[in-house]
């Protein structure tokens, strides 16, 4: 009886896997390649999940191409800018080339100097009164120290140069290391520094203060004469400061002939000014040495923006 069970339960796991392997031939090689192009499928997805950029990867790439183009643009409007002073320089050259033909900037420095040192002790001689600075604050301080900059870059490129000297200036002031921080080459310029005062350096006949409180008009560029101007950057606008002070020690005073030669215009603030920078001054100094013309003069120094303009020129 046990042998006849176990045969029938032979039989019938015969017939079931007799069964599973009829239905696997039915299936036959369409379901297999079925089954390995579905993988296949899945395969891709995830490649493609892997290789292709987020939205927000793009829109980096995009910005990082735009912020590309926009610098390449800036370094082409400089190039253009560099070739185009290049070729202006190169033009003023060949302009000058009568002046001086073919000098190197070694000579023409060397030329400078010369002009400078022979105006020591032939040219005319101005003073730069530094002596009021202790009040000043730091910003009055590096407005001062670039107008001297530019005071004396005007004066290295005037063919009459003027010998200058800053006096009342000590080298632990504060001015000075501001003159040191702006100014380059400062401790190499060629111009006289010292403490001393402008007053008890000269004789007092000598001196002439130029302030625009002075009653009277300067006429003409003295060379036995000494011209002080007043290194004063004042802000709170203190009226007749170097005026007062120039009365204490008896000193002539003189004013720039912008009355004489130049009328007010009239502007939107009503707004007009005699009182200038001292390289504004300067440079109409420099100007009238040269050309001994006085509406030129005041017309290189004094700005529109003082609320004066030369009397030929008014409508």
């Amino acid at each position: 009886m046990d042998w006849k069970l176990e045969g029938s339960a032979q039989k019938t796991e015969s017939h079931v896997l007799q069964e599973q392997e009829v239905t696997l031939e039915d299936t036959g090689e369409d379901g297999i390649s079925e089954s390995f192009q579905l993988l296949q499928i899945d395969v891709e997805c995830e490649h493609r999940e892997m290789t292709l950029p987020t939205s927000n990867a793009v829109w980096r790439s995009k910005n990082v191409q735009r912020k590309q183009r926009h610098w390449e643009k800036i370094v082409a409007a400089k190039k253009s800018k560099r070739r185009q002073e290049k070729e202006r320089r190169k033009a003023n050259r060949v302009e000058n080339s009568g002046i001086y033909p073919q000098h190197s900037k070694r000579f023409l420095r060397s030329l400078t100097k010369e002009r400078l040192l022979e105006a020591k002790h032939s040219g005319p001689r101005l003073c730069i009164d530094l002596s009021m600075t202790h009040h000043m604050s730091k910003k009055e301080l590096s407005r001062l120290a670039g107008q001297i900059r530019r005071l004396y870059g005007s004066n290295k490129k005037a063919d009459r140069p003027f010998w200058i000297c800053l006096t009342g200036f000590t080298t632990d002031s504060p001015l000075y290391e501001e003159c040191l921080r702006m100014n380059d080459g400062f401790s190499s310029y060629l111009l006289d520094i010292t403490e001393e005062d402008c007053f008890s350096l000269f004789p007092l006949e000598t001196l002439v203060y130029l302030t625009p409180d002075s009653e009277h008009a300067l006429e003409d560029v003295d060379l036995n004469k000494v011209y002080i101007l007043g290194g004063l950057v004042d802000e709170s606008i203190q009226k007749k400061v170097t005026f007062q002070k120039a009365q204490e020690h008896s000193v002539k005073t003189a004013r720039l002939p912008i009355q004489e030669y130049m009328v007010r215009r009239q502007n939107g603030k009503n707004y007009h000014s005699e009182i200038l920078a001292i390289n504004q001054v300067f440079d109409i100094l420099s100007t009238y040495f040269e050309t001994q013309n006085w509406p030129e003069a005041l017309k290189k120094g004094v700005s529109s923006r003082k609320g004066y303009t030369l009397q030929n020129s008014v409508e």
